[in-house]
């Protein structure tokens, strides 16, 4: 006899029905008929028991209905066939599986339950079920005096407002907004409030994927380069051998490299993809665990390439529209249009300070949505129901299923003993809570937390959205919310974290005052503030640029500044900018030349490599055509041979008597180096009219002059 009942959950028979009633003796009430409600048994197998339940109606014409869910083999609501009812006695046959699947038993005088045997085959088990409240009924009650709990915890972590919406079984068992959407006039959160979600967004680009690889245009197991023919990584094996799954698994040997795209507004997502190339890995490919939203936002990228459409739309034909989420949106722009969303908050030394929204959009595959408590329930819904809306299958449960599936290790034993292993499947998080299997996923992104949850098994979905900055309740919420449904122990989720953050809050205090022990005393820059002045460039992270505001310098970087101070020899370090603290104590190198000029800035925006290194960038005259053709000309070398400088487009060109010309590469003032040996440096040097009279040559060893002849 197999253990497993169901080859597949295509046709499933009749399972039970109810007795029509009888009556008894006068004083007798009559029996409920079987025929209705939510019914709840097990099969006696070998060594184990296998659940079930059944809901049944009757139908107008007197014919008995329903369906059947056998969590353990992915079976959800299923219809019944050939539901039979004869004096006592109920029996169902389950067609279209081996063996004929047969429940024949007897229902009990009070109507409340039966029993009988199960046979496929040439096995015969026993099974049992009597009726039960839907489990969304019981739902309901164990969440009796939730949202006080909420309220109360929410003004122990000084959260300003969140919503909170709860699935069961496929109906929403709660959903309600508590606290503020907009501390400053008092407006209240609601369930259809619009909040962030952050990286809670994975989940449904990797959905889009889904079900580009169930309509065939999409394999999750070939190279990216199928499909992007330009694709390039750092490293050439990767370059190679990343396939759709790599990229939304987190194991690409890419750390996060986030601040190219954080506040980036001027980018565009092929222009980020094209620049992970120039971004230096951290590890082998599918070596391990690191997170990376440049790697989803390739995979939105992809979405859009194959549906020769945006992310965006490309995710409203795919799963917005066929969910009915019709306010769910991609930009903080389209949020602010709607007159129902919320501000976003951050604590701060225990004050509350409100954050201005934060445009994500150019990564949107890997955080940008933003949505309602109302609309997620739709979302985990679907989850929860194999990926069926309706009678519309919207993507397969098999390619649903394979999302909760573990594809990169994260940690060995978790966190605490509730929490089993964790490790990361297709855009969620899955790990296992009370020993029930978990698929979850946190967003964070200035001002908003989300944590979205759901346990498959159970048909449990939880998604909790505040508008506090990298909230912790999020997820203990979630914890306690579990705790009430699963029915068994329960824990001060709340009450440990408080005890564990204000516990920490001193160590990390005293940590802070004691940063300054870590410089060099009484040093000073080598140069005056004026020289470090100028634009620098990576290929990879694009243009960085110091100014000088009065007698301090000035760090920008995709629109964020930081004022410098010095900090010892050629580092300084970034002070808060209270408008976006992003920089503060980031430590800046200057790089100084052979030649005694800065030449390059290394900044640690990754600090899982080496400090990126921004080469400074020529004056723009030294691009000009109209500048450089003033410097063009012949000049003699002291040694002999007339030097011959000529302009090709934004660049100049050396040649030397009759050999043949190189390069000369701009490095600053009115400085140039040869790129045939870089070792050369040609300064020319002009008048008080800006005409060019020489050429001041050096390079190991020697130094010359070239006057410009006539």
């Amino acid at each position: 006899m197999p253990n497993r009942l169901l080859v597949g959950a295509a046709a499933v028979g009749a399972i039970l029905a109810g007795l029509a009633p009888t009556l008894g003796a006068a004083q007798t009430p009559p029996r409920p008929d079987a025929c209705s409600g939510r019914w709840v048994g097990t099969i006696e197998l070998p060594g184990t028991k296998l659940a079930f339940d059944v809901d049944l109606t009757r139908g107008a014409g007197g014919a008995c209905a329903g369906d059947i869910s056998i969590p353990q083999q992915q079976a959800r609501d299923v219809p019944l066939q050939d539901v039979r009812i004869a004096g006592d006695s109920a029996r169902f046959t389950i067609s279209g599986v081996p063996g004929t699947p047969t429940f024949a038993g007897v229902v009990t005088t009070t109507g409340q339950s039966v029993s009988g045997t199960f046979t496929q085959g040439p096995g015969r088990f026993p099974f049992a079920m009597s009726r039960g409240p839907k489990p969304a009924e019981v739902a309901r009650e164990q969440l009796k005096g939730f949202e006080t709990w909420v309220d109360s915890a929410m003004r122990a972590w000084r959260i300003v407002g969140l919503s909170v919406g709860i699935v069961v079984d496929g109906e929403t068992v709660y959903l309600r907004g508590h606290g503020l959407r907009d501390r400053e006039r008092a407006l209240p959160m609601t369930p259809q409030t619009l909040l962030a979600i952050g990286s809670s967004s994975k989940a449904f680009t990797t959905f889009a994927m889904g079900a580009l690889v169930d309509q065939g245009r999409l394999q999750w197991d070939v190279p990216v380069r199928t499909y992007l023919p330009g694709f390039r990584m750092y490293d050439d094996v990767a370059t190679l051998r990343l396939t759709p799954r790599d990229l939304v698994t987190h194991r690409s040997g890419l750390p996060r490299h986030d601040l190219l795209w954080y506040n980036n507004t001027r980018g565009t997502r092929d222009d980020l993809v094209r620049r992970l190339a120039y971004l230096p890995p951290s590890a082998d490919l599918r070596e391990r665990f690191q997170y990376n939203n440049l790697m989803f936002l390739t995979a939105g990228h992809l979405v859009g390439v194959l549906t020769g459409k945006s992310w965006e739309d490309g995710l409203r034909e795919l799963v917005l529209t066929p969910l009915g989420m019709a306010r769910t949106n991609f930009s903080v722009a389209a949020s602010q249009r709607d007159p129902d969303h919320s501000l976003g908050y951050g604590v701060r030394r225990d004050t509350i300070e409100r954050l201005p929204f934060r445009d994500i959009s150019l990564v949107g595959p890997a955080g940008s949505i933003n949505s309602s408590a109302e609309e997620m329930t739709k979302w985990i819904t679907l989850h929860l129901n194999g990926g069926k809306l309706g009678t519309t299958q919207v993507i397969q449960s098999t390619t649903l299923r394979d999302m909760y599936r573990p594809y990169t290790p994260i940690n060995g034993l978790g966190p605490a003993p509730e929490l089993g292993p964790m490790s990361y499947g297709l855009g969620w998080f899955v790990d296992s809570y009370r020993g029930r299997y978990r698929a979850q996923h946190g967003g964070n992104i200035d001002g908003f937390t989300a944590a979205v949850t759901l346990l498959p098994n159970e048909r449990i979905g939880v998604v909790v959205l505040a508008n506090q900055n990298g909230a912790a309740l999020p997820e203990l919420l979630t914890r306690t919310a579990l705790d009430r449904l699963l029915g068994g122990d329960r824990k001060d989720w709340s009450g440990e974290a408080l005890k564990a953050r204000d516990a920490a809050q001193g160590g990390q205090q005293q940590m802070e005052a004691r940063k300054g022990e870590a410089r060099i005393a009484g040093t000073r820059p080598s140069q005056p503030l004026a020289a470090y002045v100028g634009t620098y460039a990576d290929s990879g992270y694009g243009e960085a640029t110091i100014a000088l505001e009065r007698d301090t310098l000035v760090f920008a970087y995709n629109g964020i500044t930081a004022k410098l101070a010095h900090w010892h020899y050629e580092t300084f370090s970034g002070l808060r900018n209270p408008s976006d603290p992003t920089f503060a104590d980031q430590q800046l190198t200057f790089r100084i030349g052979p030649a005694g000029r800065i030449d390059a800035l290394q900044v640690p925006f990754e600090p899982a490599v080496a400090p990126i290194v921004l080469r400074r960038m020529p004056e723009a005259r030294l691009r000009d055509p109209a500048f450089l053709e003033t410097l063009t000309g012949r000049y003699q070398l002291p040694t002999g041979p007339v030097v011959t400088i000529t302009r090709r487009g934004t660049a100049l060109w050396y040649q030397q008597g009759p050999g043949a010309p190189t390069e000369l590469e701009a490095e600053g003032g009115t400085t140039f180096v040869l790129k045939a040996n870089r070792q050369i440096r040609m300064e020319f040097r002009l008048d008080a009219a800006g005409k060019p009279t020489g050429i001041r040559g050096s390079q190991p060893g020697a130094v010359f002059d070239m006057p410009r002849l006539p």
